[in-house]
């Protein structure tokens, strides 16, 4: 374990690389207060260990990687609320909103709420539920279903039981399934159809610490040992009394883990990053209040859940700052991004809207879709409506007073289109968990709709930088969530550098992974994201890239390349190079080199195929032996056999986003002159995207047809 436990020392502080944002007073504070506060707010280490320690004399630190294991609270001048538990915000919300509806959800076509109060009592029938089921302190209740009451119930009764709970995404194969499950020592899994149980009962015995699976949604065929409904769960849970429940809830601490998100990291295994209750409870509070969401006192917030709950930007948002502010969550249904999340959108008409850059991606297509299809005299209004807008939107984009044709323009155009998207009533839109073209930005701006981008991390419990109505610059990531701390590494001759981040929003540590987790934070406690970019005189974000080679698609998902790649070579021996595509696209493809003899003098690559290749092409039925035979007629034999290798590689991938969907060999192989090598042999990404755009764009254009 790190013995560095302090907050940032001054020293790092340096003008020009670092910032602050306050909760005190909405300033900043000077490079010579902050420095002051630290130093007093905290000591060297050394010289005021033993105050330092915990009463039990174990020393708590910024991070660790035991799911039972407690970290300081990263408490100094610029968040110094103390921290609280889950259980304790629930409490809150419940004094304050506990008739106001909390939970919508269609059944039968219609719809039904569920109040705080109401919310709050099926919550603790879950966790004595589970308690009963025989669920252990710091073990985890996993979740394998779509966005529901019943996921919403069972992860705040997982903490209220003084469980961790941790999401699965849906698309998950068994085998990912069961490694997160076995990671995080999962003692109930909490599913939503027969599907997903499949899935389960294929890996149940290698799963030492399961001791139940709860449904709900589809209700198993035939009764199976230990298989419960969610009806049964919160019959058991009427069985134990309210106070062994209450006992547990008193007992916890905010430095605890309460919940898992699992990420992918470039190589290897997911990791499971592990938050406290501070980190959540912390984060639903200001982070939210950054994206000027309000409580429910002065307006109650209707929002459209549909977004994957394991991953964190869904869950902050959806559940646990709904919790925060007594917002009410509607709850889409399971084709929601199949097509139905507008239909939902109109009936519930939300406030505020959530979506990755695909989402706004196919809002934007289907405008253009009807546009296209409608008569001469109404495209010709929209188009102008929208120039009109984009224009008065990127000249002025603050000021009030709009002149006349563009207030026109709303009246008689736009307000009608975000009306037909059902986001009439929307106020503030938001993305994030993947970049956003800058073509999509400025399509919605010219509907007048801004759309508010946030920057952070699974490991930053969601957002550490976010826009709103008040802080927002076209393409930036907005700034600093108030409380927080941020700086930049290594910063070149432009400013760019790796973003560091600091504050409450820090989670623990990865489980089970303290090389990861050294890797990331450092001896001072700063998280090195691995993303880089920059900042503005007033604080503004903007991300530059990634030092890491991590795609992450348009609908949010991390995709590690290499062991694709890999993948695909050991399947394909034919096969010289393979480079995945997909960062800020609709799904992934790739980009395939044949093997090929090298000239003896220029090592260039030649046209020949080498004698392994030419066995692959005769094995499979082609008598190809040259790369221009086998590209340049699109030999069948050939390309069904690497058809079939990708799909093979697709069964064997953890989830349906991690599938390639497209793919085309070039007539060359990778080469230094080429320019996709460096001296090294090293792949050049960035080079090989531009060199091949044309047909890396013929991938995703087909789409719009």
């Amino acid at each position: 374990m790190p013995d560095s436990a302090e907050a940032p020392q001054a020293s790092r502080l340096t003008r020009g690389s670092v910032a602050v944002s306050s909760l005190t007073d909405g300033q900043t504070p000077s490079k010579e207060s902050l420095s002051h506060d630290l130093a007093l707010s905290f000591p060297e280490k050394d010289k005021d260990k033993d105050k330092d320690a915990p009463p039990d004399g174990s020393e708590e630190t910024l991070w660790t990687t035991r799911a039972d294991g407690r970290v300081r609270p990263r408490v100094h001048p610029a968040c110094s609320q103390p921290p609280y538990t889950v259980h304790r915000m629930f409490s809150e919300t419940l004094d304050k909103y506990g008739d106001l509806r909390a939970l919508g959800f269609k059944r039968q076509g219609r719809w039904e709420h569920i109040s705080y109060s109401q919310y709050y009592l099926l919550a603790r029938k879950a966790a004595k539920g589970f308690l009963k089921l025989g669920l252990e302190q710091a073990h985890s209740v996993a979740i394998l279903g779509f966005n529901s009451p019943e996921w919403f119930f069972s992860a705040v009764g997982t903490v209220f039981a003084g469980g961790i709970v941790t999401g699965i995404y849906t698309t998950s194969s068994p085998e990912a399934c069961q490694y997160i499950a076995q990671d995080s020592r999962a003692n109930i899994i909490v599913l939503d159809t027969q599907k997903q149980l499949e899935k389960i009962l294929k890996t149940w015995k290698n799963l030492p610490h399961l001791k139940a699976v709860v449904t709900y949604g589809e209700t198993p065929p035939e009764k199976m040992a230990n298989v419960y409904t969610m009806e049964e769960l919160m019959g058991l849970g009427e069985e134990l009394p309210e106070e062994t429940l209450d006992a547990i809830i008193t007992t916890q601490q905010p430095n605890r883990c309460c919940a898992l998100v699992y990420t992918s990291g470039t190589t290897g295994s997911p990791k499971g990053v592990m938050l406290s209750q501070d980190n959540i409870t912390w984060t639903a509070r200001y982070g939210s209040q950054a994206g000027d969401i309000q409580p429910a006192e002065v307006q109650q917030e209707v929002v459209v859940s549909y977004l994957p709950l394991s991953h964190i930007a869904a869950q902050i948002y959806d559940l646990w700052t709904g919790i925060q502010w007594g917002a009410q969550v509607c709850f889409a249904e399971p084709d929601a991004l199949k097509g139905s999340l507008v239909d939902t959108l109109r009936e519930v008409e939300p406030t505020s809207h959530m979506g990755v850059p695909r989402v706004w991606e196919k809002f934007m297509e289907r405008i253009q879709e009807v546009v296209a299809q409608s008569g001469f005299i109404r495209r010709k209004m929209l188009l102008w409506a929208m120039s009109v807008t984009l224009e008065q939107n990127l000249t002025c984009p603050g000021s009030d007073l709009k002149p006349f044709a563009a207030r026109l323009a709303e009246y008689l155009v736009l307000a009608k289109v975000r009306q037909a998207l059902g986001l009439g009533r929307c106020g503030k839109s938001f993305y994030g968990a993947a970049p956003m073209t800058a073509e999509t930005q400025r399509f919605f701006l010219g509907l007048n709709m801004r759309l508010y981008s946030g920057y952070g991390l699974s490991e930053t419990s969601g957002p550490h930088f976010m826009s709103s109505p008040c802080n927002y610059r076209l393409y930036s990531s907005g700034k600093l969530v108030p409380g927080c701390l941020a700086k930049l590494v290594n910063e070149d001759a432009e400013g760019i550098g790796e973003i560091c981040l600091w504050g409450r929003t820090i989670f623990m540590g990865y489980l089970n992974m303290e090389d990861k987790t050294r890797e990331a934070i450092d001896a001072d406690g700063w998280l090195h994201t691995g993303d880089v970019g920059r900042m503005d005189t007033d604080g503004f974000l903007y991300i530059t890239g990634r030092l890491k080679e991590l795609i992450i698609t348009a609908g949010g998902e991390n995709v590690p390349p290499v062991p694709i790649e890999e993948a695909v070579k050991m399947e394909l021996p034919i096969v010289s190079n393979a480079m995945l595509i997909g960062d800020q696209r609709k799904f992934l493809s790739m980009l395939l080199t044949l093997k090929c003899v090298l000239d003896p003098e220029t090592l260039e690559p030649t046209d020949n195929l080498t004698e392994l290749a030419v066995a692959f092409c005769q094995r499979v039925g082609s008598k190809a032996t040259t790369v221009s035979e086998i590209v340049g007629t699109k030999d069948e034999a050939v390309y069904q056999a690497i058809e079939q290798g990708i799909q093979r590689v697709n069964r064997d991938a953890a989830a349906r986003p991690y599938h390639i969907q497209k793919w085309a060999v070039l007539q060359r192989d990778f080469s230094i002159s080429g320019g996709e090598l460096g001296p090294t042999m090293k792949l050049k990404r960035s080079m090989v995207l531009d060199k091949y755009k044309d047909i890396i764009d013929s991938f995703y254009q087909e789409q719009k047809k």
